[in-house]
């Protein structure tokens, strides 16, 4: 119950969180400023408050799955989803299209046999040993990415979908997974290229930092790519089958870090930056002219501001801790989540 709370209040609107909490507040200022509002009564206008607002929300909820939606979107990440369901709104298009998206990073950790049971449970294993994860989303990790698969497994086979991916080993992963969970569907499906579509349809200049995830683009320049490529033409059998194909492939192998480079995904070894990250140490501790402790946010942030890859900062505080466990690396402070601890290269 309280994971459902939890998700409730999550995907609740800021209007109606706020109209419960001033509810709620209401009902404490009476108690406290009026004699004839008793305690049994607040209890009992609470409790109905309470009620009230969990069967509101599961009536919106049951009324979004029945829903004969026009189009279903399937994204990865929460930033996409977040980025196109504004546009959508803006389009007036979010009561006719719905949304799906896994709140992962495909790029990073074990994807082998995902798309059965031992493959999900062995890279919660993996994640569980070795990634910085908030308890709450670690614990309902298998849920919610099950939850996931069965909102897609349940689209009606006369509903189209567009699958949301860039130029990025996360999403192209992510492309080649569902397009295998959707190998027995009938539905039409088109796949929305944004990171290239944003480079053909905007003047970007030099000096602009480029997009690396569908995440980075903006709600606004999302719904132009969206109303520009909408009647583009749908996969045909035998690019599914080439997809589908090629997650088979990726399936197999037993690497955790996956980057994107010459248009194809490469499986390579997790200490694949190991290096980048010493050098980088190094190079800030001669631009500091000491051997002081950094901050480890510092250092990811450094690292990946210069990266080409989208791989996510959780990944790369599990190489740090890493190469403190292996003596490259001095720490100081608690290695419990970046903002807790910095490094500074050990003296040989």
């Amino acid at each position: 119950m309280i994971y459902e709370l939890k998700r409730i209040l999550k995907n609740s609107a800021e209007d109606e969180v706020k109209s419960l909490l001033f509810q709620i507040l209401l009902r404490i200022n009476r108690l406290e400023e009026t004699d004839q509002y008793k305690e049994e009564q607040f209890v009992v206008d609470l409790k109905k408050t309470y009620n009230d607002f969990l069967n509101y929300k599961r009536k919106q909820t049951d009324i979004k799955n029945n829903n004969n939606y026009k189009v279903v979107h399937i994204l990865f990440g929460d930033s996409a989803s977040g980025c196109l369901k504004s546009a959508l709104k803006e389009i007036e298009l979010q009561d006719e299209e719905k949304i799906i998206f896994f709140s992962d990073i495909f790029s990073v950790g074990p994807i082998w046999q995902l798309h059965e049971k031992v493959g999900l449970s062995n890279r919660y294993e993996w994640l569980k040993n070795h990634i910085n994860m908030d308890d709450e989303i670690l614990d309902n990790y298998q849920d919610e990415f099950n939850n996931t698969i069965s909102e897609i497994n349940e689209i009606p086979n006369d509903t189209p979908i567009i699958i949301w991916f860039g130029e990025n080993a996360h999403e192209q992963t992510a492309l080649r997974y569902v397009l295998y969970i959707l190998k027995e569907k009938t539905n039409d499906i088109l796949i929305m290229e944004t990171t290239a579509n944003y480079k053909n349809q905007f003047d970007v200049p030099e000096t602009e930092i480029f997009p690396l995830h569908t995440g980075e683009i903006s709600p606004d320049k999302l719904r132009v790519i969206y109303k520009k490529n909408r009647k583009n033409n749908t996969l045909t059998q035998k690019e599914r089958k080439n997809f589908e194909n090629e997650w088979e492939q990726l399936s197999t192998k037993k690497e955790v870090l996956r980057i994107w480079k010459n248009k194809m995904i490469h499986s390579v070894n997790e200490s694949h930056y190991d290096d980048y990250l010493i050098d980088t140490l190094r190079k800030i501790h001669i631009e500091r002219k000491n051997m002081e402790f950094i901050k480890s946010a510092r250092l990811i942030g450094e690292v990946m501001g210069y990266l080409d890859q989208y791989i996510g900062d959780q990944f790369f505080e599990y190489r740090v801790r890493h190469l403190i466990v292996n003596g490259i690396f001095e720490i100081e402070g608690v290695p419990k989540a970046l903002r807790f601890y910095s490094v500074r290269l050990k003296n040989k």
